[in-house]
């Protein structure tokens, strides 16, 4: 008996040992600690280097997040202004490395292949040769609020709570018909300081993909552009580029921020990332199902790219027809390492950048008497998807989801629609009241402190004269 006892024994741990190694392939964890040690590189190197934030600051902060946090005992990072450069590692493995570039922003490095390098003039690019289309929304010097109110509510979106997780709020901007009434910044930081929009970078890639539809360049309902998927019986063809703004491809390409998902290893891995989640596969039929992913909007960044002619035309046409019509002068766009707009997460803009940039959308896409955005864009991209409260690169509030229901509940009007990135950065677009509200900071709450964000939303609207 005892043998028999040894013999199942042994077959038991042979089968242990078969599904851990079964799994440890399937799930790779040394590619999810990539991923960690990818995003605090790639924050550091940014929020250093672009926004000249204290780097010990910054990598306390980007370690203070889900996920990360479990290694944050054995997470280092080292920053070499010589080199202009940022790696990270856990105990010394699985690191990563940033580089900056003047002008351009941060890039991940890969052992595969340099990154692509633009060569664009960016200061010649920055001088409009028009005047800006958009009026001047403010002087040179920080709005002080004048209205009490105004102040205890830029107060409260401020103050600290007594217990994590804490708010970290760094800049807020309030515009009301068209002018600046109040904004606040956090110290080192001042109206001309780029900040990251994380994921608010996909609204903005959808005004570029509104100015080509403007411009007939791209439609919508058409088949999106993609190469890889021009096979005769390739069913990702039906894919259209709506499906892509409003992340409804039906691809192999759910985000889960875990750093196992694709979307998270897309970003933080791959070179060339429009490249890699082109190859996702289909599992559901275009159109008929909804699941965030950052990926898709790496799509629409090639697509951009590919419409204009190229990463240096990139550049130069999202200066011309955008951020220069709009008076945005302190923006960074970041590239990844083939040359394609990191359309996901990165780019930088003062917080006065992002009120211009909603206020376009508040105008619904008109400025200065010139259309930028096709007629019904606005409408489209605030418009539900399926049964969300996701639009097309903006969340809305004009649906019937849980989430909206409860951020009218909180007194985010109905109408309200808005830009929106990790760790609270928000652009809220409120139509009614001729409003738009920025938030920017580095709130580990996993709303990103929308209850926070609503009582500023509230407590301005209160203040604020229709």
């Amino acid at each position: 008996m005892a043998w028999r006892k040894l013999v199942v024994g042994v077959v038991a741990g042979a089968l242990v040992l078969a599904t851990v190694a079964a799994a440890l392939v399937m799930f790779r964890p040394d590619r999810a600690i990539r991923v960690a040690t990818g995003v605090v590189a790639h924050n550091v190197c940014s929020k250093s280097f672009v926004s000249g934030l204290d780097p010990a600051t910054v990598f306390a902060e980007t370690i203070d997040r889900g996920g990360i946090r479990l290694l944050r005992s054995v997470l280092t990072y080292q920053l070499d202004r010589k080199r202009d450069t940022v790696e990270a590692s856990v105990a010394g493995l699985f690191g990563s490395r940033a580089a900056f570039h003047e002008g351009f922003g941060c890039v991940l490095l890969h052992d595969s292949e340099p990154p692509y390098l633009l060569r664009s003039d960016i200061a010649a690019l920055k001088i409009p040769k028009n005047p800006p289309l958009l009026p001047e929304i403010a002087g040179a010097a920080i709005v002080e609020p004048t209205d009490p109110r105004l102040k205890a509510a830029l107060d409260r979106a401020f103050e600290e709570p007594a217990a994590p997780p804490f708010r970290r709020t760094k800049a807020v901007v309030v515009v009301h018909d068209g002018r600046v009434i109040a904004e606040r910044y956090a110290a080192g930081i001042g109206v001309d300081t780029p900040l990251l929009g994380f994921s608010m970078t996909k609204s903005v890639v959808n005004a570029l993909i509104g100015v080509l539809t403007q411009q007939g360049l791209v439609t919508p309902s058409f088949p999106a552009p993609v190469p890889e998927w021009r096979g005769a019986t390739d069913p990702r063809r039906q894919i259209e580029v709506e499906h892509l703004m409003r992340m409804t491809t039906g691809l192999a390409l759910d985000e889960t921020n875990s750093g196992f998902d694709p979307s998270s290893q897309m970003v933080y891995l791959q070179r060339d990332m429009a490249g890699f989640a082109a190859k996702a596969l289909l599992i559901a039929p275009p159109g008929t199902r909804w699941a965030y992913s950052s990926a898709t909007t790496q799509l629409l960044a090639r697509i951009i790219r590919d419409s204009v002619g190229g990463p240096e035309q990139t550049l130069a046409f999202a200066w011309r027809e955008l951020f220069n019509p709009l008076g945005m002068r302190n923006v960074t766009l970041e590239f990844d390492g083939s040359g394609t707009l990191q359309g996901t997460a990165y780019m930088l803009a003062s917080a006065r950048d992002w009120a211009r940039f909603g206020l376009l959308y508040l105008n619904d896409g008109m400025i200065g008497g010139r259309r930028l955005l096709h007629a019904d864009w606005v409408a489209l991209s605030a418009a539900a998807t399926l049964d969300t409260d996701y639009g097309a690169g903006f969340w809305t509030n004009r649906s019937e989801h849980p989430n909206a229901r409860a951020r009218v509940g909180l007194g985010i009007p109905r109408d309200a629609f808005f830009a929106s990135g990790d760790l609270g950065q928000r652009v809220v677009i409120l139509p009614t009241q001729n409003l738009v509200i920025v938030r920017l900071g580095d709130s580990v709450d996993p709303t990103g402190d929308m209850s926070g964000f609503a009582r500023l939303v509230r407590e301005v609207i209160a203040a604020t004269p229709r």
